[in-house]
Formats: structure tokens, sequence, C-alpha cells
């Protein structure tokens, strides 16, 4: 699981062009959007291209997308029980 959280703070870096962050920066389990960061809901669009995009997971329902997107530890727990192929 850190693994994914590693990958993803790598790739939330690049695709939000968040300079000065490291993935160092990253709390996993502090709030993703209006965070720290300065997320905003157009940056959770392009994180949800990215999660359909590379990951094979669709997430058209913006109640479950808040949910989702809270923190970098409900992402990757997101991915980890919906990755297509994935073993429950």
């Amino acid at each position: 699981m850190s693994d994914l959280i590693e990958e993803l703070k790598v790739k939330l870096i690049e695709i939000l062009n968040l300079q000065d962050v490291t993935p160092e920066d990253f709390d996993a389990n502090a709030q993703l959007v209006g965070g720290e960061l300065g997320i905003d809901s157009i940056d959770v669009l392009e994180m949800v291209v990215m999660v359909e995009k590379d990951y094979g997971i669709v997430i058209n329902n913006q109640e479950m997308g808040e949910k989702i997107f809270y923190s970098l530890a409900n992402l990757a727990d997101y991915i980890k029980e919906n990755t297509p192929g994935a073993a429950s």
C-alpha cells in the first residue's frame, strides 16, 4: 500500500503542477482537497482523469468522489479495492 501512496504523491505533484512540493510534504491522512496543498475542485477533475487513465477506474459520482479524494490514503484504498483485475 505504501508503494501506491508514494506513486500517487509523485503523480499528483506532476499533474497538478504543485511547485515547491515534494512527496515528503504529503501527509497520506491529511485533507487533500481544500487542505494545505491548495488543491481545489478543478484539480479534482484532473485527479479523476488520472485515476481513470492510469488505473481504469471510473469515478462519476460527486458524493463518492468527495470521500475518495478526502485524503491520499482514501484514494489509495479506493484504487487498491477497485482496480480491474485486482484480487479482492
